[in-house]
Order: C-alpha cells, then structure tokens, then sequence
C-alpha cells in the first residue's frame, strides 16, 4: 500500500518506518528542511532503541522515503496519516494548528479519495475539525472529491515504541465508513497474523479511548506515589504493599512502581488536555485533577530527601545525578523529574554532576552552559567528588552497581533513589545511608 505520513517527530518516524517494514512503500512528509536533511543523510532525529537500523534498511530498500514537498507527499498515498505535534496551548489543552494545517494541505492538492488518519493524540472532535477543513478547501477549489477521516491513535511506550507497533497489543480504529475499515484492516492485517486485534468504534470513541488510557496509568502512578509518601509516614514498606495489592488480578502489578512521578510528551500533555476537554464540556475531573496535583508534588521529593539530609542551605555542596531522561531507554527530556530537582538543587547553592547513557546531548540544550552542571561519561565519574548520590531515571546500568566503590567515591556515603532500585538492606550493608521512595 502506498502511504503519507505527515509528521517526522516520534509517531510519525517509528509509524512510517514500521510500515514501510512489512512491504508498503512509505513517504514521510515534513516541513522542517534540517530534520529531513539529517533523515536524508543517515541520521535520525530522536534517540529510539532499534529505530534507525530499521529506518536505514527500508530507507536503502526503497520502501520509505523522505521530503518536503506538500504536493508530492498528498499525491502519493491513499492513507494519509497525520502525526504531527500537538504541544499544550497555554490554559493546557491540546494545540491544534498543526493537525489543521496538514488537514488544509490535503484538501488543496488532493486528486482523488483519500483516507486521513487521525495518528497524532488529539482531543474528542478533532476527526470533525479536520473534516471541515477538508471540506473547506475542496469547496474552495470547486472540487468534489470523497474522502474519509479515520481516528488511529497510537499506543506507543518511548523506549519500546518499534516493538509496541509491530507487535501490538490493540489497534484502534476509529472510522463509520466501510471502506476506510476495509483499507484499515488492510493496512494492519501483517501486524496482528496470531489473533484479531483490530477495535473498530467511532471516531470520538477512538479519540477519547487514547486520552482515558494515558489518564488510567498516570492514576496508577499518583496512586502508588501517594501511597508510598504514606507508608514512609505509618512505617510500612511500599514494596512489600505493592506485592500485595498487585497479586489481585483485578489490579495486577503493571504501573505500581512509585518513583518521583511521571514526565515525558504524553502523560503530563494528555491529562491536562482531558482535563480542559472535560471543562469546555461542562463537566470537571477532580481524580485526574488531583492525580496532575500529586504528580507535580512527587517531582519534589527527592529535593525534600536532600533538604532533610544536608540542610536547605547547599552552598558548597555537590550531587551526583544517574538519570537525566523522564524514563529509561529514551533521551526524552520533557517533563522529566530531573529538571525539578536540578532547578531545587542549583537555587538553594549546589553543583550536580550528571550522567545519562544517552540524554546529556538534550540536556545540555535544555539547560544551556552552567558552570554549576558538569556531566560525567560514565556513572562512578559522576561521583567523584560529591556529597551524595541521586537516582532520578532507571537505567539497567544502574540496578547492579559496586556499592563499596560508591562509598569510596563520596564524600558523604548516601543515596537518595527516586526509583527503588535496591533492596535497602544491601546498599546499608556497604556502609551506605538510603533514602527511597516509601521503603523502610
């Protein structure tokens, strides 16, 4: 099949790459000359486990390619995808403008029917908006062409996303006309050959069903934190709890890991974005509004630690950091509860020495050059020299470490892990004071 996607950040790259995988002949459209001139010449954009292999493999089989031109990109594929971005507008909910200005393009070079799918999160009326915009452009070119809208949200995990959509565990499709379903099912036909996963609903349902996932299992994760800030409180153990109420099937154990809450571009966006979809519908989310609440809060309770540990005064003091990114195997730096507690840090005086295996590139540009920030090229370097060790992103490299050489290093033998990654008998075993999230 011959498919446009418009959009080369996240979806929209490992969505083009992963179907151009199974035999389609992929062009992907985007408006920003630098990033199609990096895909262009063997690099890619975002940091994906497996992705670029697989860009360069169908890249040199002739399956996906890449360019700028609007005309070319709407004429190619009876599929169009949208992936474009869809940053919160200021008062949090989901901006548009991108989704209707590639909804706009179609509609002024389209020569036949056409099938725009919905692939970028958007909020529950999107799939009529771009109807309309459609609509409009045909009518002012005096064109009468069919087409539909489609609604295939992507369920994508950063740090799995090529697995999740070739090995998915549900497809979505949002659509009422049979023959938009007939060439959905098409399309998806390679990716569920062991058993049915296709879900056909309507458009809105298909909308709303991306936003209520993202919103269950950031609940699941304000939950746990809350829970945990409790359990430090009454004296109990959050893991020992997690095992607990994780063996009852009716909830099961994926989600229950307290930390220093969620970050990145989905959660934190999708939440406030159902909460403003919520508001303009006369209608208002107190759990999801009191989960962005407890999210925002947990962010802080490592600095909390820190402040309890070595005073609010930190003048002079030094902090190793392992994990810059909102979660493993992803440099994602949105959102991320290492940017909470680096701003807490550097305001009350510290220096923090940093390591991530892949996201110091986007730090740096994030934070720009601060002689307070240096960033260490392998974890026992960040060490050297500072007055405890803080745990922000989960990292496998950092589940075994040499606790006596940690010791060694610092100057104060203490770790504060925003992410439970050791029982704490063994890191105090070293000589090590411990400082987690909810464990005794």
């Amino acid at each position: 099949m011959k498919i446009t996607v418009i959009g080369t950040g996240y979806v929209g790259l490992v969505s083009g790459t992963c179907l151009a995988d199974v035999g389609n002949d992929v062009l992907c459209l985007d408006l920003d000359a630098a990033k199609i001139r990096t895909l262009n010449e063997g690099g890619i954009p975002i940091y994906e486990p497996g992705l670029e292999a697989m860009v360069r493999k169908n890249e040199a089989a002739g399956r996906l390619r890449f360019t700028t031109d609007i005309g070319a990109a709407v004429a190619h594929g009876v599929l169009q995808f949208i992936a474009v971005g869809t940053p919160p507008d200021e008062d949090g909910s989901a901006d548009l403008q991108y989704v209707v200005a590639a909804a706009r393009n179609i509609g002024r070079t389209m020569d036949g029917y056409r099938v725009v799918v919905d692939k970028s999160t958007v909020p529950v009326g999107t799939g009529d908006m771009v109807r309309a915009a459609i609509t409009q452009e045909l009518a002012a070119r005096g064109a009468d062409i069919e087409f539909s809208v489609v609604s295939n949200p992507e369920f994508l995990k950063e740090g799995a996303a090529v697995e999740d959509f070739m090995k998915p565990d549900r497809i979505v499709v949002g659509a009422e006309d049979p023959r938009a379903i007939t060439l959905m099912r098409e399309l998806y036909a390679p990716f569920q050959r062991n058993h049915e996963r296709l879900i056909v609903m309507d458009v809105k349902s298909a909308e709303l069903t991306k936003y209520a996932a993202n919103a269950m299992l950031a609940t699941r994760i304000s939950f746990m934190n809350e829970l945990a800030n409790l359990a430090e409180k009454l004296g109990a153990d959050i893991e020992l709890v997690r095992k607990g109420i994780g063996s009852d099937p009716r909830i099961g154990f994926h989600f229950l890991y307290p930390g220093v809450g969620y970050g990145g571009s989905c959660f934190p966006k999708d939440v406030q974005a159902l909460i403003r979809t919520a508001q303009d519908a006369g209608q208002n989310l107190q759990v999801l509004q009191a989960v962005e609440a407890a999210n925002e809060a947990q962010k802080s309770v490592l600095s909390q630690k820190i402040s309890q540990q070595f005073g609010e005064n930190l003048s002079g003091k030094k902090f190793a950091l392992w994990g810059l990114a909102f979660k493993p195997n992803t440099d994602d730096m949105r959102e991320a509860p290492s940017l909470v507690l680096i701003a807490d840090l550097l305001a009350r005086g510290a220096s923090i020495c940093a390591y991530d295996p892949v996201a110091v590139h986007e730090a740096r540009r994030i934070l720009g050059e601060n002689s307070a920030i240096c960033y260490a090229a392998a974890p026992m370097e960040a060490l050297d020299g500072a007055d405890a060790l803080a745990i922000v992103t989960e990292w496998k490299e950092f589940r075994s470490p040499d606790f006596d050489a940690i010791k060694d290093r610092l100057k104060t033998p203490v770790i504060f892990d925003g992410r439970n990654l050791y029982d704490p008998a063994v890191p105090r075993k070293a000589g090590l004071e411990y400082f987690a999230i909810g464990r005794l």
